[in-house]
């Protein structure tokens, strides 16, 4: 059985589809900061009920996020207006779960992004 498919996605066919021009900057970057918290997240093993033996634990990756995270947040902060609080407070939380899921802690200043937040305790 064969179906045709319309190749031509019309954004008007889709009212929920923007053009990226369309999307103010405050709203990219706050998307940008909770992809990339969530894939910190994953990386830390916080989706599973024990994130030592998650299957997706991988600090090395965790640390790359969580220190871009850390330069759009610092570099960010400025135009984020009410949403840089709990961006903040969010980068904080995964920098500390990061500090307790290391079997040999960074020193304070050293963690992921620390060069950018100042030390995490």
């Amino acid at each position: 059985m064969s179906e045709n498919f319309d190749v031509d996605q019309n954004t008007d066919a889709n009212p929920d589809v923007r053009e990226l021009s369309e999307v103010p900057a405050v709203e990219v970057i706050s998307r940008a900061a909770v992809m990339l918290m969530s894939s910190a997240a994953e990386k830390l093993g916080l989706s599973d009920a024990d994130p030592s033996s998650s299957p997706y634990l991988d600090l090395d990756e965790a640390r790359r996020v969580i220190t871009a995270l850390a330069g759009l947040v610092t570099a960010s902060v400025e135009y984020l207006g009410p949403h840089a609080g709990p961006i903040r407070e969010g980068l904080q939380a995964l920098q500390r779960a990061f500090r307790e899921a290391s079997s040999h802690p960074d020193e304070p200043g050293k963690g992921p992004g620390e060069k950018y937040t100042g030390p995490v305790y």
